[in-house]
């Protein structure tokens, strides 16, 4: 019942408003799931890394001592990383439980990543020079209003609307998923893995580790894995369906493209919106409408197929 959804600019150099877009879009599918949203959004590619990181679960417990252990993990968090080598250069607290921190960084990203999350509690949401990672509980409005994005300008982004059904309502288990520790992949998928365990175990064995029990984070790393072995993104998804099985729908963006691909029976639903100047795509088509001020004409992806676009 999930809503996903994406969206892509052809035109200018990372100046659209891509935060504010995927929130009209995610608002509009608030019927289907009102429990958690989350945001891939991407900006041009920088110089230094950017990290977002949770410090503790927004529905947490909140003892005496929560706002000086939140305090203590803030503090830890920034130890950590200067410890690895990495050169600061800012750090802010996106809402009282999370942090965003910008870096250089020479070393091995996977090693600073884990290192962070050695935390209780700590969890990296995305690490990239393009990508940034936002999700949290409630509707697109209020992560919107909490996380400032509709002041973020960049080129394309995909988002996710949750409802809860197979696990809890919390950060840790919000889409969208980062393909850890590869950086600027991330996926958002409607469906269920019937496979989930097999690949899991495959991609553990081949020295990933995974950050949720949620099957859209199998289909961020599988993919991640195939391009990071030289394929493209198109030839990584076209295979996916090949070796994935289930009933699903999913949509994954990388630092300069956003791809959708449908599994075999089609059954979840996508909607797709293509001009000159934008890519819209998303289950519903009243979410596209509200960010397309014209008329326009959307189809339906068909059963098994792969689409990529570019930037």
């Amino acid at each position: 019942m999930c809503g996903i959804a994406g969206i892509i600019y052809r035109n200018g150099g990372g100046e659209q408003h891509v935060g504010r877009d995927m929130t009209l879009m995610l608002q509009a599918m608030k019927h289907r799931g009102p429990d958690s949203t989350g945001y891939a959004l991407y900006r041009p590619a920088a110089d230094s890394y950017v990290m977002h990181v949770k410090l503790a679960e927004a529905n947490g417990r909140r003892d005496f001592d929560f706002d000086e252990r939140l305090r203590r993990q803030r503090r830890d968090v920034e130890a950590r990383v200067l410890e690895l080598g990495a050169r600061l250069h800012t750090i802010e607290p996106a809402t009282e439980h999370a942090m965003t921190m910008t870096f250089d960084h020479d070393g091995d990203l996977k090693r600073l990543a884990d290192y962070v999350e050695d935390l209780r509690g700590v969890e990296v949401l995305s690490l990239g020079r393009s990508l940034e990672i936002v999700k949290d509980l409630g509707d697109a409005k209020t992560v919107a209003a909490d996380y400032k994005l509709d002041e973020f300008m960049g080129t394309h982004g995909i988002g996710h609307a949750r409802m809860a059904t197979e696990s809890d309502v919390d950060i840790a288990n919000a889409h969208p998923y980062w393909a850890y520790p590869f950086p600027d992949v991330a996926v958002v998928h409607n469906g269920q893995l019937t496979n989930y365990h097999l690949w899991r175990r495959r991609l553990e064995r081949a020295g990933h580790r995974f950050q949720s029990e949620c099957d859209s984070e199998i289909i961020a790393v599988y993919l991640a894995e195939r391009m990071a072995q030289g394929d493209s993104l198109e030839d990584s998804m076209r295979r996916s369906l090949e070796e994935l099985d289930g009933v699903f729908t999913y949509i994954c963006v990388t630092e300069d493209a956003l791809g959708m691909a449908k599994d075999e029976l089609g059954a979840k639903p996508l909607v797709l919106y293509e001009s000159d100047d934008i890519v819209a795509l998303a289950s519903e088509e009243i979410a596209i409408r509200k960010v397309v001020d014209r008329e326009i004409e959307t189809y339906d992806p068909y059963e098994s197929e792969v689409m990529v676009w570019t930037r």
